[in-house]
């Protein structure tokens, strides 16, 4: 993936974020802030407007400033991990003008990790890492695959991450102030991680078939 794939894909990203707003406002009602999917939605636009306007072709640079626009316009908690995940990213791609899945998923690895060490948060804790993480592993395992085939396994191990959220108790934000009535509820906050997932398999799957 070069730079154009990269705006691409934030684009898809984007757009789902739009299309599931209300979804993501409502599931937030339901133990958090309710600002969620309105976060979600002005952060990707504002990482969007920024990439449009934008001539830098260093992949690394980019992501940098994609987190940097994202946590200015969206300087919610979440909003804040998923800059921190840009960020860490942008670390790892420094200095490169494209990336392999292989290098990809070592720079989502490192923006996971970035995420567990600010928010001293780990997978299995009702959060959006819980989409993320079995994401970036399935990556990982697939990045001999064909780009298509291996999103697609990251985008389905997301979703039956996310899905096992409803499972968990909460223990981080305002949701784990509900215990265990958080349990049954599914976690908004995965539903988002889940949905960059199903963005970045949308963009890449769309040009395997012009190829």
């Amino acid at each position: 993936m070069n730079v154009n794939d990269i705006k691409g894909a934030f684009t898809k990203i984007g757009a789902l974020m739009d299309d599931n707003k209300d979804y993501l406002i409502s599931l937030d009602q339901q133990n958090g802030d309710g600002d969620l999917g309105v976060s979600m939605s002005n952060g990707f636009k504002a990482v969007n407007n920024m990439l449009s306007g934008s001539d830098e072709t260093d992949v690394g640079r980019v992501f940098m400033n994609a987190g940097k626009a994202f946590n200015e316009a969206s300087p919610s908690t979440l909003g804040t991990i998923l800059s921190f995940c840009m960020m860490g990213m942008a670390k790892t791609l420094r200095g490169k003008t494209e990336a392999d899945i292989s290098e990809l998923a070592l720079a989502f690895d490192a923006g996971l990790n970035l995420i567990m060490e600010k928010a001293g948060s780990k997978p299995g804790e009702k959060t959006i890492l819980d989409a993320l993480y079995p994401a970036v592993e399935a990556l990982k395992l697939s990045s001999d695959e064909q780009t298509a085939a291996a999103f697609k396994k990251a985008a389905e191990a997301a979703a039956a991450g996310s899905e096992s959220t409803k499972e968990m108790r909460s223990v981080h934000g305002r949701a784990a102030y509900y215990g265990d009535k958080s349990i049954g509820v599914l976690d908004g906050g995965s539903v988002a991680g889940k949905l960059i997932f199903e963005g970045l398999y949308d963009y890449v799957s769309k040009g395997a078939e012009n190829e």
